[in-house]
């Protein structure tokens, strides 16, 4: 290694060990010097990631294309194409209602961990600094990978940034240290994806066994600010925040939360229209009959953040708003609503033509051509990846807004199935809903994953992504981070929420049209409550308001879009069917919150719940 790289940082010894391990350490100038590792040399058109595994010989994890406009990574097994939702195990003992990696393998996790150091040792390593979230706040972090992942690494820097070499402060000690080590999946975890995540005293480490970046170069780091958030008092949300400027020159902030796949990129972007200008709303999956708007003009967008939402309390101000920051540096953006030229012109110029070379995953790209994001890899002969992802770097992206802002109003996202008298199910939400405070923290202690999430590996029905929908990324206690999120509802009372479906709308097939349209009805609004004669109570206590009427550049939305019971194919009894397997999963799944820790008014607000309380009740309470 060369000499006086060390003298940068501080670092347990096991960590310095590797590092004085004499192979090759890279640690990276700029970020040509990331593009020219990834493809494994700056003269070569294509790169395979590969590794030796005892008792398999060669595996190929990857390969890598040089496009003009970027590199398309591709995952050989389907599997390693989006993230698994238990990869998460935690090897110390601190709290945590997480699996223990004891528990899970049923042996420590520190004979493997010496291991896995030991691989390391053995390999030419790209070392790289960055900071998890906002660099002014001070969270050091680096990244231990084997030289032959750059496109891991590079993803990394592209979502958190780095620090270049030559801008590496003395006494640099992180906080948290990613080690990257591929094949310990196939001799240790039956080919599955693992992240190991060890919390020391003044460090976590995490233990990457795989090159899927999802539940390590991005929730990993998510995970480390939670953590901290967990010990200090707050929270990262997981959300996309935007600033819509009306044609009217109305600004409002909205801050869309959800689980994965629950459309907060979406949240972001243009809405799509036909050629002829007009909308295509949905399409009635019954009658195949088609809906479109007309909207005279779209609203100018300001992205703020994509995923990750810092709600640091150095950010809160005297406006009883919350005041959020991005917590990353680029948005890792999934492509799978891209099918066609013309789906999405704003994503798709920015990925065609952008300022430098982009990072593809899951898309299929043929070295030295232009890399289209419509065109998906297959998981099978005819059936595309439902993960397409482009690793964006906000500073390839116009009108980004760099500082913390006020959160005028909080969505939540949820993927709704379709619902008819034949097969009632939970996909009773109408366009937009209006919640009470009360309502609106139940929705994120439940946090549906929803209907064909495209994110994660298929599960079976309704499933939670749990508490703040950040849950399979954090480490700790579950309660402590219902309360934050509570107290944080509480300290902001001049934040309003709703809840938005996406996919379909009873009978419906509208994809995130939804969102897209309530965004733009609700920015238009700008600062107006809603009058009494304009909301009516669900039928579903849980939906909290339903719109009477949604007009918008003087077009009235059909009343059966606000609530679906109206909808012949769905009506009354097929709604109520609905409703009560969405109420019977929100008890499934709050009642696990009922401990010790939880705090009185969680208490009343679940107890209400379990109780089957009316809308008035929930009012009351909060």
């Amino acid at each position: 290694m060369e000499n006086g790289i060390l003298d940068y940082f501080i670092l347990p010894d096991e960590v310095s060990d590797i590092l004085r391990s004499g192979r090759e350490i890279i640690i990276p100038e700029s970020r040509k010097e990331l593009l020219d590792l990834t493809i494994g040399g700056s003269g070569n058109d294509t790169f395979e990631v590969s590794y030796e595994v005892p008792g398999k010989g060669k595996v190929v994890e990857a390969t890598v294309a040089k496009c003009k406009n970027g590199f398309a990574v591709n995952y050989p097994e389907p599997y390693m194409r989006r993230r698994e939702p238990n990869c998460m195990v935690i090897a110390d003992d601190k709290d945590t209602d997480k699996a223990r990696y004891k528990d899970r393998f049923g042996e420590d996790f520190e004979p493997l961990r010496l291991e896995t150091f030991n691989w390391l040792k053995k390999q030419d390593l790209i070392v790289m600094p960055f900071m998890a979230g906002d660099e002014r706040l001070g969270y050091a972090s680096l990244v231990i990978a084997p030289k032959n992942a750059g496109f891991f690494v590079l993803a990394l820097a592209d979502i958190q940034g780095f620090i270049p070499k030559e801008k590496i402060s003395e006494n640099f000690k992180p906080c948290s240290i990613i080690f990257v080590a591929p094949p310990f999946r196939h001799t240790h975890f039956n080919g599955k994806q693992v992240v190991v995540h060890n919390r020391l005293e003044d460090m976590q480490e995490l233990f990457s066994y795989n090159l899927y970046p999802g539940p390590s170069a991005k929730k990993g780091v998510y995970s480390v600010l939670l953590d901290v958030g967990e010990k200090e008092g707050w929270i990262t949300a997981h959300a996309s925040t935007v600033r819509v400027i009306t044609p009217y020159d109305n600004i409002m902030t909205i801050m869309h939360e959800g689980a994965s796949g629950g459309g907060k990129s979406e949240m972001t972007e243009q809405l799509p229209r036909e050629l002829d200008g007009r909308i295509h709303f949905g399409t009635n999956i019954v009658t195949k009959e088609k809906f479109y708007m007309e909207l005279k003009e779209n609203s100018e967008l300001q992205p703020v953040t994509d995923d990750m939402a810092l709600c640091h309390p150095s950010y809160q101000d005297a406006s009883k708003k919350l005041v959020v920051k991005d917590a990353e540096n680029g948005w890792f953006i999934r492509l799978d609503h891209v099918t066609e030229y013309g789906s999405s012109p704003d994503l798709e110029k920015l990925c065609i033509h952008p300022k430098e070379p982009l990072l593809f995953l899951n898309i299929d790209g043929v070295p030295n051509s232009t890399c289209l994001i419509w065109e998906h890899i297959e998981d099978s002969p005819g059936k595309p990846c439902t993960n397409p992802r482009v690793i964006m770097p906000r500073g390839f992206i116009a009108n980004t807004v760099d500082d913390a802002v006020e959160v005028d109003i909080r969505s939540f996202g949820v993927r709704t199935p379709p619902c008819t008298k034949e097969n009632p199910s939970y996909g009773i939400l109408g366009v937009l809903h209006v919640l009470p405070p009360s309502i609106a923290w139940l929705w994120r202690l439940v946090a549906p994953r929803g209907y064909a999430n495209p994110s994660i590996i298929d599960t079976e029905g309704l499933s939670s992504e749990g508490v703040g929908s950040y849950w399979p990324f954090a480490t700790g206690k579950m309660v402590r981070h219902a309360n934050l999120i509570l107290e944080q509802i509480q300290n902001t009372p001049a934040t309003r929420y709703v809840l938005i479906p996406n996919q379909h709308i009873g009978a419906y097939k509208v994809g995130f049209m939804p969102q897209w349209i309530a965004r733009e009805y609700l920015s238009r609004r700008g600062g107006a409550k809603f009058r009494p004669d304009q909301l009516t109570e669900s039928k579903c206590p849980l939906l909290g308001y339903s719109l009477e009427s949604l007009k918008i550049d003087g077009e009235f939305m059909p009343k059966h879009f606000l609530q679906v019971h109206l909808q012949p194919e769905v009506g009354e009894e097929a709604f109520m069917n609905g409703a009560k397997i969405l109420t019977d999963f929100f008890k499934q799944e709050l009642k696990k919150y009922l401990t010790p820790d939880l705090s009185k008014l969680g208490r009343d607000i679940i107890e209400c719940c379990l109780d089957d309380g009316s809308f008035d009740d929930y009012i009351n309470i909060l």
